[in-house]
């Protein structure tokens, strides 16, 4: 049995693995959905980057898990990546899921495919965090309607300092055991930082059918290949 710490990307919680959990339980892993500082039921909680790492961090130290398989989704790559050097030999494998992944001294803000000033721009137009997607920008995402307004009901403002303060990385990314999901409808490869990394013979690629949001789009779908992951 593996112990799955998930972390939903921008604008989600815990909640968002709700239709996940089940399956994966089925198939005899533990799962632990992770809400980060500052969303969902957090909101309001002052957050920076450094953080969200920590919020995962004390996670797997208050529970002593000792077999950890770290899964961050978009956003969440982020946080997820730093936190899985900094847990050591609890760490079984990370796994990014459609994931940005963290670069030492960047930002989710730095990478952002408008440039870092329009990306800041947006959030100083929102009082400093970053809005959740109004439900057209859901559409081609494999998502129905009704799971597109789960999506944008249980969404909440996104704290802007998580997506603008640096990574911090001690190590490279390539020696941790690693397995990245490129889900196929938000474009069919990976960004040029994970590109790089897949040359590593510790990470391997992985498709989804589907959206960027699979744990909505295909719940079922994603906690097989999880499960799969987990060994």
């Amino acid at each position: 049995m593996a112990d799955l710490v998930l972390v939903a990307g921008a604008w989600l919680g815990s909640w968002a693995w709700d239709e996940v959990v089940p399956h994966l339980r089925t198939a005899g892993h533990r799962p632990l959905p992770l809400t980060l500082s500052g969303l969902a039921e957090r909101h309001g909680v002052p957050a920076g980057q450094q953080t969200h790492v920590q919020d995962i961090v004390d996670e797997i130290e208050r529970r002593d898990l000792r077999e950890v398989v770290l899964v961050g989704h978009s956003y969440s790559g982020i946080p997820v990546g730093q936190a899985a050097e900094r847990i050591g030999d609890r760490l079984t494998r990370v796994v990014y899921l459609d994931a940005e992944v963290p670069v030492d001294g960047g930002s989710f803000a730095s990478g952002w495919w408008q440039g870092q000033a329009a990306f800041e721009s947006v959030l100083a137009d929102n009082g400093g965090d970053w809005s959740p997607l109004a439900p057209t920008e859901f559409d081609g995402q494999g998502l129905t309607d009704e799971q597109i307004a789960r999506l944008v009901k249980g969404a909440t403002t996104h704290p802007g300092r998580t997506l603008t303060e640096p990574a911090v990385l001690t190590g490279s990314l390539g020696e941790l055991p690693t397995t990245y999901v490129k889900c196929l409808l938000d474009g069919p490869e990976p960004n040029d930082v994970v590109a790089t990394l897949l040359d590593s013979e510790r990470w391997r690629l992985v498709t989804m059918a589907t959206g960027h949001w699979p744990m909505f789009s295909q719940p079922a779908e994603l906690a097989a290949l999880l499960a799969t992951e987990a060994g």
